[in-house]
């Protein structure tokens, strides 16, 4: 990955000269890539599906059973969400700090934004999730371990591109190494190690509880690998769809040989199933709690793909996607307030128990609760249409005004 990186920037994607001349001649008005906030807006999009899902249909929380293929892509389709948002976060510190501003500025940036995202993610995030103010019950989930990359790349910035790069693939290539490490291992530091790479119900004290989810380390190298390829997304569009179909098709094909050999990559190697359809699912079922090297490949490949096939997307569809992929923030914690009110709504008229939706975790749900999943696709079009026209105002206002405080939304 290093001598590719520095053999783009001999061949267009050095940072000297003209080619930063242009970028800090920009006003911060010019700043978006079309292709970046379509793809973010229809990850926002499909995440909304997951989470319909989860307040809605009958079952447990994460469906994983390969004999239920209908199930299981509700759930699978919603992988690539997390990867590839987190991986344009990077690219978008990248951008953010080519735009005339200095590492310092860009590494203040990053740490006030990851300290603002972990404050929100514990209160107002927590808030819509739970609709519970019981303080004995905290979380940390996608958006902490975004917040907490932001504070780890805070400090990579300002390392040359090539060792961010260098510690971006350890992190996601070599983790896996670490999975028989065991949090007790650690003795009264053993927390530290579930915020790491671990998930765990940790006890704190007599009252508080924190469910660690998502695990930072493969997150930090995540990120940092959005930050580390940020050159490329600077390039004329030609080229740019060059390196994208590359990179995609390196980790597509990575993916496929190394989960085939069943090695390396992921702690749950696949099977033969009764089916060809389930087989198939069983290759492709890889484990997101810590997202491990499979699972990443898997997702940020065809991510980078994407990528490069929407780079001329036009039309009043691509639009209305990037609406969303502009204001992400802001839709992620509107829209899980209002699936969540939605499904109290849902359960009161339907004359189901609603208590398991007030709570700081999810219990099982009452028996013969929920919809099929016709009515969970149905729902959850209707929420995103219906956030669409609140996300274009916002972006309105995103894009009129200049407020410091706005780059936090």
């Amino acid at each position: 990955m290093n001598a590719s990186l520095e053999a783009g920037q001999r061949g267009g994607l050095s940072w000297t000269g003209q080619a930063r001349k242009g970028i800090a001649g920009q006003t911060a008005a010019r700043t978006r890539i079309d292709s970046v906030d379509l793809v973010r807006g229809l990850v926002m999009v499909l995440m909304a599906l997951d989470h319909v899902r989860d307040f809605f249909a009958p079952g447990g929380f994460n469906p994983r059973d390969v004999t239920d293929p209908a199930l299981f892509m509700t759930r699978w389709i919603t992988h690539f969400c997390a990867p590839a948002f987190v991986f344009l976060a990077g690219v978008s510190a990248f951008l953010y700090g080519e735009r005339g501003r200095s590492t310092r500025q860009l590494s203040r940036f990053l740490l006030t934004r990851g300290i603002w995202l972990v404050l929100i993610e514990l209160t107002l995030v927590r808030l819509a999730w739970t609709f519970s103010f019981d303080l004995g019950y905290f979380f940390s989930q996608v958006i902490f371990a975004i917040g907490a990359s932001m504070i780890a790349l805070s400090v990579l910035v300002f390392l040359p591109r090539s060792a961010v790069a260098a510690i971006a693939l350890v992190l996601i290539a070599w983790h896996n190494l670490l999975d028989p490490i065991k949090a007790e291992a650690f003795g009264p530091a053993a927390a530290i190690w579930n915020f790491l790479h671990e998930p765990a119900l940790l006890q704190f004290g007599a009252t508080v509880k924190w469910f660690a989810v998502y695990p930072l380390i493969p997150w930090i190298g995540v990120m940092a690998a959005g930050y580390a390829l940020g050159p490329v997304f600077t390039l004329d569009r030609a080229k740019r769809t060059r390196w994208l179909v590359g990179w995609g098709t390196v980790a597509v094909v990575g993916f496929v040989l190394l989960r085939a050999s069943n090695v390396y990559g992921d702690p749950a190697p696949w099977s033969v199933q009764a089916g060809a359809i389930a087989t198939l699912l069983s290759f492709v079922n890889c484990e997101k709690y810590p997202p491990s090297l499979l699972y990443l490949a898997m997702t940020i490949g065809p991510t980078l793909l994407l990528l490069a096939a929407v780079e001329n997307a036009r039309g009043r569809f691509a639009a209305w996607v990037t609406t969303f992929g502009r204001v992400p923030f802001f839709y992620y914690v509107v829209h899980v307030f209002v699936i969540h009110a939605l499904a109290v709504i849902f359960a009161w008229v339907s004359g189901a128990e609603t208590g398991w939706l007030f709570g700081p975790f999810p219990a099982d749900k009452p028996n013969g609760y929920g919809v099929g999943l016709l009515g969970v696709f149905s729902v959850w079009l209707a929420v995103v249409a219906a956030l669409y026209p609140l996300c274009n105002w916002f972006a309105g206002i995103k894009k009129r005004r200049s407020d410091w405080w706005l780059s936090y939304l």
